[in-house]
């Protein structure tokens, strides 16, 4: 049997397809997307009738495999990834992630697990390790296995800008202005977050609290933190509810890291804890009738999170914390690119005194270091951006947190200083951190146990994406070159 067969023959599967055609027919939904996502954490897929609900949930869709790299062409005009004459992938759709949008109840989205088509000619019908969704769920899963049960709970901090679009579509300033935590700057964009958090709650998402952040129109509404796979799968459906937002308003939700100098970037920490144990409950968040199956309304709670103190120390992690938080810090080098993924990135890393972190370090309440022990039982991971592929970065952590946990390595002791003030007095350049996409991509090559967070093909076609984005760049005439050298002689 494929990989493909056992997942189609799961059990319970043939109910839960039955149960989401009783979601379409008591919901009046008529048209489905059904989604993967691809190396740069963009939404892929295709849409059908959901007359055709059964049907595809017994053989799936065909798409190209270049999808899963965008389906885009690098400087020399190759398709990244694949070319061409690849094999057509197959996606099947999880009947226990439909959920109805709320702001076209019409239409309900469904994720997709990506397999090898079924007649290639090499393992055919076997889990295409392009799906950066799919590797996820199957390194946590290993994970589990391997450590008795631990397991990752993940929340994160999406930062984002909304921005005022001109006359020509482009940017025209923030919406609001940079003034961090002002009541009155977020009163202003009112009508927008209430609208996010109305399809947040809508689609499952649990908002827990928000604030106007320090750079122009940019917020930061939190959700509340749950099991590795089910936050990268809110943190997506996040940034499809605040595009759709931008739309009704005509304004532009950025999630690019850094589109103003001299305010801070758009971060997106992500913060992490292990835990044994722990039950799933439905949150219904005033859903009545929920538009949805029960999954994307679930959430992981109780159990031993196994990063608390165990001696005197109420700062101090675990036993197991301090290993995995050895292995962060052993491959934060490595690991910069999967949450720092693209060219702009770096702006943030380089713009000294905004927050962002310099060297693969740590400590307690230390906002300079590269990762914080922010507080009893979980590590915020400051090395990441709003624009980053939170599958990625999650099976990178992963991977790296097992090494430290396997090899039991120390992290140090914790940095108390602020580090813009100390700079010239740290001498292990081992631990700075990259400062370009270019660098940051040799880090990962060269990281073994970073790049086991990308299995099979997904790595190269990361690389393929990634290089020619660097290499893009620094093809590319600037108006920053044509303002320091057009006149440079004589």
């Amino acid at each position: 049997m494929t990989d493909l067969e056992a997942f189609v023959s799961r059990k319970d599967r043939e109910e839960r397809v039955k149960q989401v055609r009783a979601k379409i027919d008591e919901l009046g939904v008529t048209y489905v997307y059904f989604q993967f996502i691809s190396v740069t954490g963009r939404v892929m897929g295709k849409g059908a009738p959901a007359d055709h609900w059964e049907t595809f949930a017994a053989r799936g869709f065909q798409l190209v495999y270049g999808s899963t790299a965008n389906l885009f062409i690098d400087r020399t005009g190759r398709y990244i990834g694949y070319g061409p004459e690849a094999w057509e992938l197959v996606g099947i759709p999880e009947p226990e992630t439909f959920v109805q949008l709320p702001w076209d109840k019409r239409v309900a989205r469904v994720f997709c697990t990506l397999f090898r088509g079924r007649e290639h000619p090499e393992n055919p019908g076997s889990f295409l390790t392009s799906d950066c969704r799919g590797n996820l769920r199957r390194i946590h899963q290993a994970f589990q296995d391997e450590h008795d049960g631990l397991h990752m709970r993940v929340g994160t901090e999406p930062e984002m800008m909304w921005l005022k679009r001109g006359e020509d579509g482009k940017p025209d300033g923030g919406v609001s202005k940079p003034f961090c935590y002002h009541i009155d700057q977020f009163e202003s964009l009112r009508p927008v977050y209430m609208k996010v958090i109305e399809y947040s709650r809508a689609m499952g998402l649990d908002i827990i609290q928000g604030d106007h952040e320090d750079a122009p129109g940019q917020l930061e509404l939190n959700f509340m933190f749950d099991d590795v796979l089910r936050n990268a799968d809110r943190l997506t459906t996040y940034r499809q509810i605040c595009a759709q937002v931008a739309r009704e308003h005509n304004i532009i939700a950025c999630f690019m890291s850094k589109p103003f100098m001299n305010v801070s970037a758009s971060a997106c920490h992500t913060n992490l804890s292990l835990w044994r144990g722990g039950e799933d409950h439905v949150k219904q968040l005033g859903n009545d009738p929920m538009p949805g199956m029960e999954a994307p309304y679930s959430h992981v709670s109780g159990g031993e999170n196994t990063f608390m103190p165990e001696g005197d120390n109420p700062r101090e992690p675990g036993r197991i914390g301090r290993f995995a938080m050895g292995g962060l810090i052993a491959h934060l080098r490595g690991l910069t690119v999967l949450g720092c993924s693209t060219v702009n990135s770096y702006r943030r890393l380089l713009d000294v005194g905004f927050w962002a972190p310099l060297y693969a370090n740590w400590g307690y309440q230390n906002r300079t270091a590269g990762v914080r022990n922010s507080a009893p039982g979980r590590f915020e991971y400051k090395t990441v951006d709003s624009a980053h592929n939170p599958y990625l970065l999650a099976a990178g952590l992963l991977t790296a947190i097992d090494d430290g946990i396997k090899r039991e390595l120390d992290p140090g002791e914790p940095e108390q200083r602020n580090i813009y003030d100390v700079m010239d007095e740290i001498s292990d350049r081992d631990k700075k951190l990259p400062i370009s996409l270019g660098e940051a991509l040799d880090a990962f090559e060269n990281d073994a146990v970073a790049k086991a967070g990308l299995p099979g093909e997904m790595f190269p076609v990361f690389m393929h994406y990634k290089r020619d984005e660097w290499e893009t760049f620094l093809a590319t005439v600037t108006e920053w070159d044509l303002e320091t050298y057009l006149d440079c002689l004589p």
